[in-house]
């Protein structure tokens, strides 16, 4: 019989802890095998930060560091700078890296550094409990806005891709989602895009990448699969929003 499918080497076989219908094990999965496909496993370093990913070093079978809450950007650019020949990651939620850690991608950024972070955008804190975080849509219940985002007191949400697209070092800058196959198969070819602009050394990149949290948004994971479509992308439009 043919094998037409097989598991990753880039991810150590063992159960993860992400609960079902949650998109980290998707994009676990892209990243390991992208990295496989580069030929990159052996001569890589990644970087998570406290959030759901807070335990990607017991999935991702490449070296790998843990970073404070929101300073990842800054692990990986002393490891890079070591390391220049390595392929460096960051792989961050939202809360992590648009709140306690916007000061430290956006200057990873500006500083052009050779690094490239998967940023997962599901637009709660996953891991904390399901407050509200600086991805959270307006009128969005989470546990500390129990009547909906109110964007007269906190703002409207902010959008990191269009942000860190403007910035100069940014080299490739794009945002994807996990909602259905053919979403899934443009984030892998936009992972392997920003890891190929890192091993280039034409600056900073970064992959957005909407997701799902269906336990603390409250829904199935189907019913989550089908909010994404319909109130993020809306307001997070998916493409690319840099390249040089």
């Amino acid at each position: 019989m043919t094998k037409v499918f097989a598991r990753t080497k880039g991810l150590i076989d063992v159960p993860n802890h992400y609960c079902p219908g949650c998109g980290h094990g998707i994009v676990h999965r892209l990243v390991a095998e992208v990295l496989e496909e580069m030929d990159l496993l052996d001569h890589t370093v990644g970087v998570a930060p406290v959030g759901c990913a807070v335990f990607a070093y017991n999935y991702f079978n490449c070296d790998m560091y843990e970073a404070a809450h929101g300073r990842a950007p800054a692990v990986a650019t002393g490891a890079k700078r070591v390391f220049p020949n390595n392929c460096v990651f960051t792989y961050q939620g939202d809360g992590d890296l648009a709140s306690i850690g916007t000061a430290e991608i956006v200057h990873a950024a500006h500083r052009g550094e050779k690094i490239t972070t998967i940023f997962i955008n599901n637009a709660i804190y996953g891991m904390t409990g399901g407050q509200m975080a600086p991805t959270t849509l307006v009128g969005q219940r989470t546990t500390t806005s129990p009547k909906g985002r109110d964007k007269d007191l906190c703002g409207e949400p902010i959008r990191m891709a269009e942000l860190l697209a403007t910035i100069e070092g940014s080299a490739y800058i794009e945002r994807t989602a996990v909602n259905n196959n053919a979403n899934i198969i443009k984030t892998k070819k936009a992972i392997r895009k920003a890891f190929e602009t890192q091993m280039e050394r034409k600056g900073f990149s970064m992959v957005e990448v909407l997701s799902t949290c269906p336990t603390n948004w409250g829904k199935s994971p189907i019913e989550a699969m089908q909010w994404l479509e319909d109130e993020m992308i809306p307001y997070y439009p998916l493409g690319v929003f840099k390249e040089v």
